[in-house]
This record gives C-alpha cells, structure tokens and sequence, in this order.
C-alpha cells in the first residue's frame, strides 16, 4: 500500500481488504411492535419473519448488484446478480421488475454517495490539490465512480466545452435535490441528479487550477475519465499474481494524480 507521499500529498487509498463499493448503504431496521405482554400470534410471527428475510434478501441484492455492476458494467446480467446474492433470479425480479429499474436504484445511491464526498472536499478544510487528489482516491478505492449512470458523460462534456455557464459553488443550491427517497422513484432509491455531482467537481477543478496546482486544460471531464477508468484495489488484487508488488489500482491512481497535477 503506497503512503501518503506517493499520493502527492492526499490522503491514501483504503487500506487492503476494502470493498469494491461505497460502504453498504444500510437499510433502516425492520419495525418490531413494542411489548405488549401478549405472546404473538403464529401469523404474526410468520409475517414478521417474511419481512425480515424479505430485507435480508434485498440487501444481498444491491450488495451483490454494486460488486457485478462495479466489476462488468450495467450490461452484466440479472443471473450473475442473483448468483452472487445466494438467491434465485426470481428473487431479484421480484424486487426489481426490471433490470433498468435495479441499474436506477444502484446509480442513484452511489451519485448520492459520491455527492456527498465531493461536498465534503470542496468544503473541508485541505488545500485545492489535496481535495481533489483525495477525493478521486476515495471514490477510485471504494469503486464508486464505476457506478456512475452514463448520462454523467453527457453532462461533464457539456461543462467542459460551457464553463462560463457553470454556477459558482455557492450560488448552485447544494440542498437539492435531496437525497431523502421520492416518490416514484425506484424502488426505494435516493433522488439524486448527476448534474449536482458534476458541478460539485467542477468546482473543485477549478479550485485546483486556480491554484495553479492542476495542469492546464484539465477539466471535469478528465476528471470523471479517472473516476470510472481506475480500477478499485480488492478487483486489482485478485487479477494480479502473487507477490507482483504494489496493487495495480494503487499504481494506476498514482499514474493519473501523476498526470492531473501541474508539474
């Protein structure tokens, strides 16, 4: 595991054994009924059981769905998410009567996830590089960035080649959208615009190149290429041989803050 002074100044990558994705979003506990002094009856029982394992079977579900999506891509199949959460694929479809409904779910919460970190940098404390370089290297060693729904690049694109039309930072509004569930939205998942994202990182982009600490041209765009392109540490370490040295992804992530920072 390479320190912090192979990272250039930024915080290291998650130590070894980390997962692939962002830490499991955790569902809220299943509602018990307070003591009444009546035992339950056998239905009740059996209902509150069902929904336990009901619960139980959805969180294998998104768990699995952020390890085979993260790995192979939204175009993994349904089968490969059933096989890694122990459950039949009815199961899954059950839950999720498609499988773009399922791909909603997992890229809402990661956007969230990610916006939340990205708020974090741009308002914490650490210097313009430091946020950015630590920011890319949480998202790259939790897999996050992976999860990314395509429309990102669209978006990123479009600031790229606008910039004048970018909202400053304080002026985009980050309280929304909220990241609280919405209705209609899928199955439970968080609402949760890329385009806040984006922004988010826009903003640290140009903090960074104001600073003069990121190589001219660079923009949120390049940004978002480190994000999905970069391979999370616990996927590096299985495809490299023992004993081959550093993580691949570590050395990757080295490679691009490399090319990212002015020189």
């Amino acid at each position: 595991m390479m320190d912090q002074d192979q990272l250039l100044g930024e915080p290291a990558m998650p130590q070894a054994g980390s997962h692939t994705v962002p830490e499991q979003r955790t569902p809220e506990p299943v509602p018990v009924p307070a003591p009444t002094g009546v035992p339950p009856r056998a239905d009740e029982r059996r209902a509150t059981r069902l929904r336990v394992d009901a619960r139980r079977n959805l969180e294998s579900v998104l768990r699995a769905a952020r390890e085979v999506f993260g790995e192979l891509g939204y175009d993994a199949p349904m089968e490969e998410v059933a096989r890694r959460a122990g459950v039949g694929v009815g199961t899954v479809y059950r839950r999720f009567p498609s499988k773009e409904v399922l791909v909603q779910r997992i890229a809402a919460e990661e956007v969230a996830w990610l916006t939340a970190r990205a708020r974090e940098a741009l308002y914490g404390s650490a210097g313009p590089w430091e946020a950015l370089a630590g920011y890319l290297a949480t998202a790259v060693g939790t897999g996050a960035g992976r999860l990314l729904p395509p429309e990102a690049f669209g978006y990123a694109e479009e600031l790229a080649r606008v910039p004048e039309q970018r909202p400053s930072p304080d002026g985009y509004g980050y309280d929304h959208p909220s990241t609280e569930e919405q209705p209609g939205s899928p199955s439970g998942a968080p609402h949760a615009d890329p385009r806040l994202l984006l922004q988010l990182l826009a903003a640290l982009v140009a903090r960074a190149a104001a600073a003069g600490e990121l190589r001219p041209g660079i923009t949120v765009s390049e940004i978002v290429l480190v994000l999905t392109a970069a391979v999370p540490p616990a996927i590096g370490r299985a495809v490299e041989p023992p004993g081959a040295g550093a993580d691949p992804g570590e050395r990757l992530l080295r490679i691009l803050l490399d090319g990212l920072r002015a020189a």
